[in-house]
């Protein structure tokens, strides 16, 4: 059973946490887009382990991480999330990296710093570490790809080609510095000493192996942040929709079987961006306290709000779902009542949308339409049987599978390997 794992919100679903499980089972695993912009937090070993860029399969050990050719990579942060695993005793042996994936450069973290800090309207809430840059240099194809760090050749041309495109870029449209071509090559042999040991040219050859496995692939951020899909222009650059696995992988369609879309029993939001069910108020205040509600990567308070099962049925259609895994039920233990989001109410006209609108721009006009289910008022943070839940949480589980017309086949009830329902 070939699966992917992709975030069926805004991203920090607990994605980590599910791809670590389903790992077990898997021979190989692929990280296929994004980059360390990306915060995944598994707790095992006694030990919370915190990724950016590596799969979190890394924790097994026998299993081969391979870090996609959709993915970007800034060096830096790839050699100290290695250092750091080294560190903490895991073996990363089995850690490869596609020759074909996507450098970040220096000039690509400082434009993507200065456009957020300087953008007076539209500010996207980016994380600054220049993946956007990154990803718009790949499509303009003048980007660097991993393997052109081990072809002097090759690197030499297409700096040759680069450089005045991008000093001049630097200098005239953001008053930035440009880099000489000496300062350029020497961060590259930097790079290529970085990568070396993880750097897989045979990988053409480890997928051929792989089509008789289990391959299990990592998406990173969330459906609603999709280039394409999500609420745009406050999304990220790449495709974290499960037909990303296949671009961002190398391998094609037919090699997936199941696509699980990781979602809260609430939904957070880092950044900018619509939220129609945003809670600003002491409910708001108390999921975020319960639910350790802050970015692995950039520290930020998350916005939180009710389940929006508008844009969760919207996910699982473009995202691909065949079923959900539901991360952070427990968070409700102590709540008296629990809210759904199942449509949006137009406040201009009364219109109602049972259907997700892609034109963001009416976002701020819509309030959410809900239907109020009673809370459990029990820990279910030890309980390792579905039929074991609460009525009250079964009850609302399944009226989370009604409107999704999806099952829900994994239920959270904690941040710890063990605290995980498989639901039959």
């Amino acid at each position: 059973m070939n699966r992917v794992v992709v975030g069926a919100q805004w991203g920090d679903e607990g994605k980590a946490k599910i791809t670590d499980l389903l790992a077990q089972d898997a021979d190989l695993i692929i990280r296929y887009q994004g980059g360390c912009n990306a915060g995944h937090t598994v707790v095992a070993h006694n030990k919370t382990f915190k990724f950016h860029l590596i799969p979190s399969g890394i924790l097994y050990g026998g299993k081969t991480c391979f870090i996609g050719a959709g993915t970007v990579i800034l060096p830096e942060a790839f050699e100290r999330e290695v250092t750091e695993l080294i560190e903490q005793g895991i073996d990363v042996s089995g850690l490869k990296v596609s020759p074909l994936a996507s450098i970040t450069m220096p000039y690509h973290t400082e434009v993507d710093g200065y456009s957020e800090d300087n953008a007076k309207k539209g500010k996207i809430g980016t994380t600054k570490k220049g993946i956007g840059p990154t990803y718009t240099d790949k499509a303009a194809r003048i980007g660097l790809k991993i393997e052109d760090l081990y072809s002097p050749e090759a690197l030499n041309e297409k700096l040759d080609v680069i450089l005045p495109l991008k000093n001049k870029t630097l200098e005239k449209v953001y008053g930035l510095q440009p880099y000489s071509k000496d300062c350029i090559l020497a961060l590259c042999e930097k790079y290529a000493q970085i990568f070396r040991p993880y750097v897989c040219f045979d990988w053409q050859e480890m997928l051929n192996n792989s089509k008789k496995k289990q391959v299990l692939f990592e998406g990173a951020q969330g459906v609603m942040l999709d280039v394409d899909y999500g609420t745009y222009p406050f999304v990220t650059s790449s495709n974290p929709i499960g037909g990303g696995a296949c671009t961002g992988s190398g391998f094609g369609p037919k090699m997936i079987d199941e696509v699980i879309g990781v979602a809260k029993a609430y939904v957070t939001r880092v950044g900018e961006g619509p939220f129609v069910t945003e809670l600003t108020d002491e409910t708001g205040d108390k999921i975020r306290e319960i639910g350790h509600e802050f970015g692995v990567t950039t520290g930020r308070p998350r916005r939180c709000g009710w389940f929006d099962a508008v844009t969760m049925k919207y996910s699982v259609l473009v995202g691909g779902l065949t079923s959900v895994a539901l991360t952070k039920i427990d968070v409700f233990d102590t709540f008296d009542e629990i809210k759904i989001c199942t449509a949006y109410k137009d406040t201009r006209d009364g219109k109602i949308y049972k259907s997700y609108p892609t034109n963001v721009f009416i976002h701020k006009y819509l309030e959410p339409v809900y239907e109020t289910h009673k809370g459990w008022d029990v820990d279910i943070t030890g309980i390792r049987e579905y039929e074991k839940l609460p009525e009250n949480c079964k009850k609302y589980l399944a009226r989370l599978e009604e409107l999704l017309e999806v099952p829900i086949s994994i239920v959270s009830v904690g941040p710890d390997r063990e605290q995980t329902i498989f639901k039959k």
